[in-house]
């Protein structure tokens, strides 16, 4: 019989006949080899845009959030304001985060106090120092006046200082006395260095570094203690 003219499947498959860089899309489309559409081909995979807040789901955003995590207004603020420049706001409607938010408060769903004092303790416990407790509930927009009721007492910061000496075996609780005196004055320095940063003041820092032995430690923490009643 007549010969069968070659389909552009068997041209694309036959480097002698032609080559597939001799082939349009839309050819290589109908051969079943490549698709017409690149971004058609890949629809099935690109995430629908969700769509726009109204106030019903706003606020059962903010209950999920309030649900999941301990928080406070002004991080509950944050994340509302973020969900609605991602998707926006209905029209015809106008979204009241501080209505909502004050709702919340009132209802005790957010508690800032309940909540700077959570998080003070944590960072206490875990040696950080009254600078780092301040930075840390101001970036959660606590008020100042609350901030300032929140910052750990005299006792607290000594007792924070020491957590964290002897968590990164600082001072008397490493091998301080054991190195020369050049590399003993570099170790102070970089433990001095780590302190501060830790949220501790200078002061305080050095007194755990040079402290002669861990128990001297404990009585300067047991002094503030006993001070405090």
């Amino acid at each position: 019989g007549a010969l069968r003219p070659p389909s552009l499947l068997d041209l694309a498959r036959n480097p002698h006949g032609c080559t597939l860089s001799r082939i349009s899309q839309s050819e290589r489309s109908v051969a079943g080899i490549w698709p017409m559409n690149d971004e058609r081909a890949t629809s099935g995979h690109t995430r629908r845009r969700a769509k726009p807040l109204d106030r019903n789901r706003l606020e059962e955003l903010a209950l999920a959030y309030v649900a999941r995590f301990a928080t406070s207004a002004g991080k509950l603020r944050t994340y509302l304001r973020r969900k609605l420049h991602e998707r926006g706001f209905v029209d015809g409607e106008e979204p009241d985060i501080e209505t909502l938010i004050s709702s919340f408060v009132d209802k005790g769903y957010v508690d800032d106090e309940a909540y700077g004092r959570a998080k003070a303790n944590d960072l206490v416990a875990r040696g950080y120092g009254g600078r780092r407790v301040e930075q840390t509930l101001r970036s959660a927009g606590i008020a100042e006046d609350l901030r300032e009721v929140l910052q750990p007492d005299e006792a607290h910061m000594r007792q924070a200082v020491v957590v964290l000496a002897r968590k990164r075996r600082f001072g008397p609780f490493g091998r301080l006395g054991e190195a020369g005196a050049e590399d003993a004055r570099k170790l102070r320095e970089k433990q001095l260095a780590a302190v501060v940063r830790a949220g501790h003041d200078f002061d305080m820092a050095r007194r755990v570094i040079e402290a002669s032995t861990v128990e001297e430690l404990e009585e300067w923490v047991t002094e503030a203690s006993d001070e405090l009643g």
